[in-house]
């Protein structure tokens, strides 16, 4: 006969392992209203957020699969505001000054007026947005719109890695091995896209000899953890600003993170263990430094052309100058009274101004 009470015990205890699994939400809603936050890392966190929710939210979660993905750059619509995704990217590499680092491209050129939405960027500069990489022009816009002291620019995730290794005492962030790093808002956590595979130690000599220049890299900002996973948000991942979600400890170190090993398996219908996305040969760590020391290197207070969403409410006013009649709030004394007089509204025979047209 059937245990009803050890089936009901068993139903509770996966519940419970589902809930302690389960992804506690999403970070980028609440974040990309603070674009204006007085600290470097929720800044860089809000502006990232920004960015995926106006591409509509892809991800990969955390078994390396692509979850969700609904633009894609090449398209001349599809963004949540309405906007050409490739117009957008153009923007990136337009707003980041990084345009002319890449002129002898075809059609980089076309994309200089790329200002605002980018409406202006000719067709050419639609098949440069799609031949070249811009993971890294997204990584150093997010940076300079964010204010990060001391950033190094590129179009190449190398320059700014090899700068946190090669002078970390101006860099922003620090070196770090993935493997034992602190997931923080604001890092970045980076792979290379080499056939050789370099891990930190590799990576780290390259470095420090001199070599590599040009490596191919990729970058995600970290965006957010919570008890079990950690939020990265890149772009040009899937041809996209994807969010990325890896598991991490109660240190808040990444866990189970896939490393792409030595053996020669690919993916396919009939080797489906090798397929995931967040299989990759990460290296490095790119740990922000906190704001004191961040100050330390330059400027950290917000640049005055970000949205001011988190501005206080005004409190309402007590008395009035120039009033409203009918309103109820009382008049201003004037100069040597005391005591302010109430506004009344009008009579029959005194006719109600009317109403003033406001436009769109």
């Amino acid at each position: 006969m059937l245990n009803h009470a050890l089936v009901r015990r068993c139903v509770a205890a996966c519940l419970l392992l589902l809930a302690g699994s389960a992804w506690a939400g999403d970070p980028c809603p609440a974040l990309a209203q603070q674009q204006s936050d007085p600290q470097v890392a929720t800044r860089i966190a809000a502006i990232a957020c920004a960015e995926n929710l106006r591409w509509k939210q892809p991800f990969i979660d955390s078994q390396g699969r692509l979850a969700s993905a609904s633009t894609y750059e090449a398209e001349s619509s599809g963004l949540a505001d309405g906007t050409s995704p490739w117009r957008r990217v153009a923007y990136y590499w337009q707003s980041s000054g990084l345009l002319r680092t890449v002129a002898q491209r075809p059609g980089a050129l076309d994309c200089d007026d790329a200002a605002g939405d980018g409406s202006r960027a000719g067709l050419s500069c639609r098949g440069f947005v799609i031949d070249t990489p811009w993971s890294a022009a997204f990584i150093s816009w997010v940076a300079e719109r964010a204010g990060v002291p001391g950033f190094t620019s590129s179009a190449s995730h190398f320059d700014y890695v090899r700068a946190a290794r090669a002078n970390p005492a101006r860099s922003p962030y620090d070196f770090v091995d993935p493997r034992s790093a602190r997931l923080a808002t604001g890092d970045m956590i980076c792979y290379v896209r080499s056939s050789r595979l370099y891990g930190m130690s590799g990576l780290a000599a390259m470095i420090d000899r001199g070599g590599a220049a040009g490596l191919p890299m990729h970058c995600d900002f970290v965006v957010g953890t919570d008890g079990g996973h950690a939020y990265t948000i890149g772009g040009n991942v899937q041809q996209a600003v994807t969010m990325r979600v890896l598991d991490i400890n109660a240190e808040g170190q990444v866990w189970g993170l896939p490393q792409r090993g030595t053996d020669t398996t690919v993916c396919a219908p009939d080797q489906q263990a090798a397929c995931s996305f967040n299989r990759q040969d990460w290296a490095v760590v790119l740990k922000l430094k906190s704001q004191d020391a961040l100050a330390q290197i330059g400027p950290v207070t917000p640049p005055g052309y970000l949205p001011q969403q988190n501005s206080l409410p005004q409190p309402a006013p007590s008395c009035c100058v120039n009033c409203v009649l009918g309103s109820g709030v009382p008049r201003c004394p004037a100069p040597g009274t005391t005591s302010p007089t109430m506004t009344t509204p009008p009579t029959n025979s005194e006719p109600a101004a009317e109403p003033v047209q406001g436009s769109d």
